[in-house]
């Protein structure tokens, strides 16, 4: 995107929007048109009138109308001021006898279609000023109406022309003016419409920019959790029942048996969740094809906690489940979640806590879920460091993040009688 000035040629707008003052969006060329269609009216029409001076009155006359237009791109307000004022002096002086209005249409058309004088913060007293001042059409009409009635009085009381004369000689220049002026109204809002259009799809394009950027965000943390969760889970599992296996292999060999059968089980299903994983990284347009968000996670529900729990009674703790409640009105996000906390809290009482038993706790109730992952094992002895589970690491972040994205509460720490305690309460959308 071009965050630099935005030249006229390019935008068809003449600003500056650091400047003091905000022109007509009118090109150089456009306005180079006005300036000698100006001078050319301005000349042919004083010398058809055969009654002024051509080259010491006229020509200056329409050069200065010109120059004047010219300059309206850059000080639009001001350049009609004093296109007006030159209007009147020559009118006064005897030095034009054509049109009291119309020599100065283009700067009228000017500042009738441009926009407000002041952009971006005020800088000083003149800045103040120009904000005060009314928008281009409504600055335009008060001046053309000070010009009418200026001109009006002028061949009435000075001219010493009858009220029909004024009326015959100044109607035809009011209606034209009201025409310019309309005109350059139509033209502007037309142009401020085809502003405000196009700055909406930009901001729609941000907007979806963004968004795109946040979902792929999300997609990325939480293939990271399923990633860390299936992972930390299956070689804990895996490596107490090898090492089970090893110890029995002798003496007992059909318990080195059943630890190696336990560890190819779990292999087993840590291989189907990573291939579901992968094939989603793999078709990035899957939830388009299917008319729904990706289903990033592998297909887990609270039918599973049993077989992590007896998972961990294999790798040698003591654990038990306790459910109350119905865990058929719990949808699946919630389900999900509630499986990786008990698989993620399970997985760190095996590895970190030094204990002999670990109890689970689920409670389903038709607000929330309440999670307890309850272990026994000994406190954490002064000056030395926390679980890995207590240093905010990936799995406890992991389950904090489930949490917090279905609006629940977490909580990790020492227990009430000692050992270490997970919990989080889930609420399930009525």
């Amino acid at each position: 995107m071009h965050n630099g000035p935005v030249t006229e040629e390019r935008a068809g707008v003449d600003r500056d929007r650091t400047g003091p003052v905000e022109g007509p969006a009118i090109t150089r060329a456009a306005r180079a048109a006005a300036a000698a269609v100006t001078a050319v009216a301005v000349v042919t029409a004083e010398a058809l009138a055969g009654d002024g001076p051509l080259l010491t009155g006229i020509v200056p006359y329409a050069l200065g109308l010109a120059a004047l237009v010219l300059a309206a791109g850059r000080w639009p307000r001001a350049a009609l001021l004093v296109s007006v004022q030159t209007v009147i002096a020559f009118r006064a002086a005897g030095l034009s006898d054509v049109g009291w209005i119309w020599p100065a249409t283009a700067a009228y058309f000017l500042v009738a279609a441009g926009d407000r004088p002041v952009r971006g913060p005020v800088r000083g007293r003149l800045d103040a000023l120009l904000r005060r001042l009314p928008d281009g059409p409504a600055f335009a009409v008060g001046v053309g109406v000070f010009q009418v009635a200026f001109a009006a009085d002028w061949e009435l009381f000075v001219a010493g022309m009858s009220g029909r004369g004024v009326v015959a000689e100044l109607g035809a220049e009011t209606l034209w003016l009201a025409l310019v002026l309309a005109a350059a109204t139509a033209w502007r809002n037309g142009r401020n419409w085809r502003r405000e259009e196009a700055a909406g799809r930009e901001r729609a394009a941000r907007e979806r920019e963004a968004e795109a950027r946040r979902r792929a965000e999300a997609e990325r943390l939480q293939i990271a959790r399923e990633l860390h969760d299936v992972v930390a889970h299956t070689l804990t599992v895996v490596g107490v029942q090898l090492r089970v296996a090893v110890e029995a292999l002798e003496d007992e060999p059909e318990e080195a048996r059943a630890a190696l059968k336990t560890a190819q089980e779990v292999r087993a299903t840590a291989v189907t969740d990573l291939r579901s994983l992968i094939g989603v990284l793999r078709e990035p347009g899957q939830d388009a094809a299917a008319g729904g968000n990706m289903a990033l996670a592998p297909e887990r529900g609270l039918d599973g906690v049993g077989e992590l729990v007896e998972r961990v009674r294999a790798a040698g703790l003591d654990a038990d489940v306790e459910a109350a409640g119905d865990p058929a009105a719990v949808p699946a996000p919630v389900a999900l979640a509630v499986y990786r906390i008990v698989q993620e809290s399970l997985t760190n009482a095996v590895r970190h806590s030094g204990g002999t038993r670990v109890d689970v706790r689920l409670r389903y109730e038709p607000e929330a879920v309440r999670v307890e992952i309850a272990d026994d094992g000994p406190a954490k002895p002064a000056g030395r460091p926390a679980r890995a589970s207590e240093g905010g690491g990936h799995g406890v972040a992991g389950m904090r993040e489930r949490v917090s994205v279905l609006g629940g509460e977490f909580a990790v720490g020492p227990g009430e009688h000692g050992g270490y305690t997970v919990r989080a309460v889930i609420p399930v959308p009525s």
